[in-house]
């Protein structure tokens, strides 16, 4: 995703979206049942106070968690992809375990059976389904970047629109080019609103700072077939610090990543409001992340909301509200 995603959602809809997400191999739904060794217990201490029994009110909500920003869906989301916690397949990198809570924003009650999908690219800026283009889209399959290119944080302003193709896809969603579907999965919440799943620390392409899409479907049905109808109420985008990505960067194949890199404060989607724009809180070893990171958000959602990160996009430049506070 380059300067073409946009930096705001789209307004509230009532319309119910279709969707289905086919199991990944026979018992993934069975497996896929509220609570699980992997899950229950991820966050042991960590559940709001509004969440542990006590009686909600609206007030109570506006003072444990806002509304998580709503950003664009991007080119390359695929529906369907495979119910999974560990997304990582074979691909390298720091192994990242990612917990979301996720949550009614106005009540703050756990949302239960919720469907949440994350994808992203891999250490070298490539993403599955899309290898054909290359690192975030920008052709070179395969992530390879080509000599002589640039390295370091580019100078000035970009005027005009992107080329065709460019990473952040503006030309709305593109066709998947091959069958690979590493570092994409689809798990259902608990209970108490957890999912957690396995995958890598994100890599980076020209264009974007180090990212997570994820997406919350809510009033669906899991079936044998696994996940259908229901409304996509949340469409977001989860951030790394500047400090992890520095660090990560020194560690391999991400050392071997030599697309221009964009910071955090330069990103053109990121809004510039920490853990409400879904700035990830994270947890590793100083000096040693290749150990591994844990990193942690609660998401708050308006489950009678539609926001499938297509409609009413409003293109980075067009509205001030993207930039970094």
């Amino acid at each position: 995703m380059t300067g073409q995603e946009t930096a705001q959602g789209p307004k509230h809809k009532r319309d119910l979206t279709r969707r289905k997400v086919v199991a990944a191999g026979a018992g993934a739904v069975v497996a896929a049942g509220v609570g699980g060794t992997f899950a229950a217990g991820a966050f042991a201490g960590e559940e709001p106070k509004a969440a542990k029994g006590t009686k909600a009110t609206a007030s109570a909500g506006e003072a444990c968690y806002k509304l998580t920003s709503e950003t664009t869906e991007g080119p390359y989301y695929i529906d369907a992809d495979k119910l999974r916690r560990d997304v990582t397949e074979d691909q390298e990198g720091i192994p990242l375990t990612l917990r979301l809570k996720v949550i009614d924003s106005e009540s703050c009650k756990p949302l239960a059976n919720a469907a949440v999908d994350i994808w992203h690219c891999n250490a070298l800026g490539v993403y599955s389904g899309y290898e054909d283009m290359g690192s975030g889209g920008g052709g070179g399959g395969g992530g390879t970047p080509p000599s002589g290119t640039p390295s370091g944080t580019p100078t000035g302003t970009p005027t005009g629109p992107p080329p065709d193709g460019g990473g952040g896809g503006g030309g709305g969603h593109q066709e998947p080019t091959d069958d690979e579907r590493y570092l994409r999965g689809t798990w259902r919440t608990d209970k108490r609103g957890f999912v957690e799943f396995r995958t890598v620390f994100p890599g980076w392409y020209q264009g974007r700072c180090v990212h997570i899409h994820t997406k919350v479907h809510v009033n669906g049905t899991w079936t044998k077939a696994g996940y259908e109808g229901g409304t996509t109420c949340h469409t977001g985008q989860l951030f790394f610090d500047e400090e992890s990505v520095l660090a990560s960067a020194e560690v391999e194949p991400y050392s071997t990543n030599a697309a221009a890199r964009t910071t955090l404060d330069e990103d053109t989607i990121y809004p510039g409001n920490g853990t409400e724009g879904g700035l990830l809180k994270l947890k590793y070893r100083k000096n040693a992340i290749a150990k591994g990171v844990v990193a942690t958000l609660t998401m708050g959602v308006d489950p009678e909301a539609a926001h499938d990160g297509t409609d009413d996009a409003v293109q980075p430049g067009a509205s001030e509200s993207a930039s970094a506070s």
